[in-house]
């Protein structure tokens, strides 16, 4: 039944804003409590009270924004603190499984819950009933605050409902677009902020401040390239870059078919301390003395595959685009260079392999996009593909990379992404028996000890998948080149930080491993330290595709950059003169890259010789420009 304007109690104005007052004080020291951050505790509310204050009011706008819409003042604040807890609570479960905490990109993820990625991501929600039971008393208690709590004031108030609602209203809607008003309060000067760490500033600032700060400078103030920054490293990198381009001395005429696996997870445990002598990589190590190989800088840990992948493809550093957190996420042009579309000028037909939804992390518009002419994802796969634990074989993923492969026609280049080993890691394997005989350190107990042995049982059928499709690609007709490598290091958080690693760095420091091979023609064994978007300017001069001037530029400044490449919340590392020099200049070429203005600086290669095709431009300009989001 409704309260009319007779029947409200006759409570004074004071008494009412004194009640909204005390919610508000009561709301922003739970606020600092629920975080835990040192900067934003009630200790914390008299010595630094905007601490607390800004990381509480952008709940409280929303709080009294219900409260002129409901007119209830404890359901509209319970009602915003309540979701204010369910983002706390999804910053838990990331910082639990990847050691970071929430970033302005990471709520993409909304949009591929109906993508396939329910499935995915709901495997890391908790297993115990006590936090949904949580969830659905607090929700019934904000239904019997609706019912019961008697409005505050009247329905009509001769428009100050209507001119406070659109305020708020406002408020919000500039805080959420990120305009840059709100910079005066979240730009950093008041607040703590380092940008180059989302979890010290979430643990100064709180988990909301951080995530406005970062909101706010995302995509403000982008840097426009420097072109004469971009043409110095290119001259300075002259001779170089020219020896690079040029065509192979002894060239094949036959081009050779490619297969590039993208292994989930997987790295050697050997830089793990505890097993420094266990060899759980065979085929690996095997390989390896055949051909090169090396530690891999990736750009992510525990998730977030698409880094990695996005620089493996694109031979772009994530590094120089710190808006692109998701990339996949956030291209929406249909041309985005790449070495995709590199061996297409050179008429390899392109296909891209992946026993999962193809619509999670938006793979169908962004292969597209990278220039693939073909997707098999899983429907695609046999019905009858091999499952372990919670995902497809890879011994199933290894089979289909085979029955693609055929020996006439165009050159092919395969990019395989495996999935087996996937975290999270409390799921049985197929074989129980197997993944219980696996040793662990000593000190891993308990929860820890099963989630090792579970990921190591599957990076294990990584690493046999990896042995069986060399010996299975040694024998085909064709020659083929075989690129393997990590994406990144596992979510084992909590047994890093008891085992440590050799080198004692910590876990978002630490490099996976990368393999080149001709299975055919196994070659001297060649170490070498890259970063992720170093390997596709390695595979393609491997291939004898030498007509790419970008590529090949990666290649010669490798050595000074490859280490710069780290997961975000990493700890930075001191640069050299040189290495900064270098770096912001490479900062300039790969900006000018992604919008389609790098061409024009770069020396042409010469033409190739017989059966490598003539030199072509990889993406012209006008296809390209504004790939960048």
């Amino acid at each position: 039944m409704s309260v009319t304007p007779s029947a409200l109690p006759a409570r004074p104005l004071s008494l009412r804003l004194g009640l909204i007052a005390l919610l508000a004080v009561v709301f922003t020291l739970a606020t600092g409590l629920v975080d835990g951050g040192i900067g934003v505790g009630s200790a914390q509310a008299l010595s630094q009270p905007i601490f607390p204050v800004a990381n509480a009011l952008p709940g409280l706008l929303l709080a009294i924004l219900l409260l002129v819409l409901s007119r209830r003042a404890l359901l509209s604040f319970g009602l915003a603190f309540l979701l204010q807890a369910l983002v706390y609570g999804v910053n838990a479960l990331k910082v639990s499984n990847l050691n970071t905490p929430l970033m302005p990109a990471d709520f993409r993820m909304l949009g591929q819950l109906r993508r396939g990625g329910f499935s995915l991501l709901g495997s890391y929600l908790p297993a115990s009933p006590w936090p949904y039971l949580a969830l659905l008393g607090a929700l019934a208690i904000i239904v019997a605050a609706w019912r019961m709590e008697p409005p505050m004031f009247a329905r009509r108030t001769r428009g100050k409902r209507l001119v406070s609602g659109v305020a708020l209203f406002l408020l919000l809607g500039t805080l959420l677009a990120g305009m840059p008003g709100w910079t005066r309060i979240y730009g950093g000067r008041h607040l703590w902020l380092e940008p180059w760490s989302a979890s010290a500033t979430a643990e100064h600032s709180g988990l909301v401040s951080s995530l406005v700060m970062f909101h706010l400078h995302q995509g403000h103030g982008r840097k426009q390239p420097d072109a004469a920054s971009a043409q110095q490293l290119i001259e300075r990198s002259g001779t170089a870059l020219r020896e690079h381009l040029q065509p192979a001395a002894s060239p094949q005429g036959e081009l050779p078919d490619i297969v590039v696996v993208q292994s989930e997870s997987f790295f050697d445990p050997s830089i793990v301390r505890g097993y420094e002598s266990t060899d759980l990589t065979p085929n690996l190590h095997r390989l390896a003395a055949q051909g090169q190989s090396g530690p891999l800088h990736v750009p992510t840990y525990g998730g977030g595959t698409i880094r990695t992948e996005f620089e493996v493809l694109t031979g772009l550093s994530l590094r120089y685009f710190d808006d692109l957190q998701f990339p996949y996420l956030q291209m929406s042009h249909k041309v985005v260079p790449s070495m995709v579309r590199a061996l297409r000028s050179h008429g390899y037909e392109t296909i891209a392999l992946h026993g999962n939804d193809p619509g999670f992390w938006n793979r169908t518009t962004a292969f597209r996009a990278l220039g693939f002419d073909r997707f098999v994802s899983r429907s695609s796969f046999p019905a009858h593909a091999a499952m372990d634990g919670q995902y497809m074989a890879d011994s199933a993923m290894t089979d289909e990379i085979m029955g693609q492969l055929k020996n006439a026609g165009p050159p092919q280049f395969l990019f395989a992404i495996s999935i087996e080993a996937h975290g999270p890691y409390d799921v049985p394997p197929a074989d129980t028996a197997a993944r219980d005989a696996i040793p662990v350190p000593e000190g891993i107990t308990g929860k820890n000890k099963l989630e090792l042995q579970n990921y190591l049982y599957h990076m294990r059928h990584a690493d046999q998948e990896l042995g069986r499709l060399a010996e299975l690609l040694s024998r085909r007709e064709r020659p083929t080149l075989l690129l393997f490598y990590g994406d990144h290091l596992p979510a084992l958080t909590d047994t890093y930080q008891h085992t440590g690693f050799v080198d004692g760095k910590d876990m978002l420091s630490q490099a996976g491993t990368w393999l080149l091979v001709d299975p055919r023609n196994p070659a001297p064994a060649h170490r070498e330290t890259l970063a992720s978007w170093m390997l596709p300017g390695r595979l393609l001069e491997q291939a004898g595709v030498h007509d790419d001037a970008y590529f090949a530029l990666t290649q010669v400044i490798a050595p000074q950059l490859a280490a710069l490449t780290r997961a975000p919340g990493a700890p930075p590392e001191g640069e050299d003169n040189a290495e900064k020099t270098a770096d912001d200049d490479m900062a300039n070429v790969a900006l000018l890259r992604m919008k389609g203005k790098l061409d024009p600086l770069l020396p042409r290669a010469e033409t190739q010789t017989a059966g490598l095709g003539a030199s072509q431009p990889q993406v012209n300009e006008a296809e390209s420009a504004g790939a960048h989001q």
